[in-house]
């Protein structure tokens, strides 16, 4: 389980809630559905989501209690009536044909067995349900993937990387093609598609560093975390300098999957 700082996550991820905002767009909501967010964070594109269902409901599920507590503070019921928060494993799914529509924004890279989440959604779902997920594809990024793993390689760092596994798993369209209707789903739309991660100068690239590789950051001994953040920051933007406006470019790729649940 990895452990998140709530608040700091809900200033540093506008690059998560403007692939959210995205991705919402693409759900074509009529304002009626029933809507299960599958790791909702602190609950800001869940309840855009509420926002666009004035005859329908919301449901946020997150696997961090600190997420979930963070979101009912921020969303509380009485002023949100359509929306409501649910401490819950993407992998433990016990819905049963509770919901029209299954959204994932920017989680399930952080979930290796996908197979036991399909299945949960699809259990889910009700009759012709549909389901839109997106999250770190093959190859996502690559290139500050490559600087951490150079630096934890680093004399200074080694010693706290041992036997250390990444937590991510970033698959591609071959892996979907085969899971959804194992799982019984029929592919609509499986897409890798290439992002830009823009971040604010070194700030902004900190932020967005510190609440998304805290698996790396916490290998290292609380006293030496931030002089860790500083030491990766330094060195990615000696390799991929911000351009003229100081924005911080990382270069992302994003796996999209549409499918409708398959009743036959």
């Amino acid at each position: 389980m990895h452990k998140w700082d709530a608040h700091d996550y809900q200033k540093s991820s506008e690059a998560q809630l403007k692939l959210g905002r995205e991705l919402i767009s693409k759900l074509a909501l009529n304002g009626s559905e029933s809507v299960l967010d599958i790791g909702c964070g602190d609950g800001k594109v869940t309840a855009e989501i509420a926002a666009r269902l004035p005859h329908g409901s919301v449901t946020g599920i997150d696997s961090s209690q600190e997420m979930i507590g963070l979101a009912c503070r921020t969303f509380p019921r009485h002023e949100f009536p359509n929306l409501r928060f649910i401490h819950k494993d993407a992998c433990q799914l016990d819905f049963h044909h509770e919901y029209e529509i299954a959204f994932s924004n920017a989680v399930l890279h952080w979930v290796r067995d996908h197979r036991s989440v399909l299945k949960g959604i699809y259990m889910g779902l009700k009759t012709q349900g549909r389901l839109l997920l997106q999250m770190g594809g093959r190859g996502n990024v690559a290139d500050m993937t490559r600087v951490v793993l150079d630096i934890t390689t680093r004399p200074d760092w080694s010693p706290y990387f041992k036997g250390f596994t990444p937590p991510y798993s970033f698959f591609g369209t071959e892996e979907y093609n085969q899971w959804l209707p194992e799982a019984g789903f029929r592919p609509l739309r499986i897409e890798l598609i290439a992002r830009d991660m823009a971040q604010h100068g070194k700030e902004g690239l900190t932020g967005w560093f510190r609440t998304t590789w805290h698996p790396f950051i916490h290998r290292v001994p609380r006293a030496m975390q931030q002089d860790f953040i500083d030491v990766v920051a330094d060195e990615y933007l000696r390799r991929y300098p911000p351009d003229d406006s100081n924005i911080v470019h990382i270069a992302a790729v994003r796996l999209e999957v549409e499918a409708v649940k398959d009743n036959v």
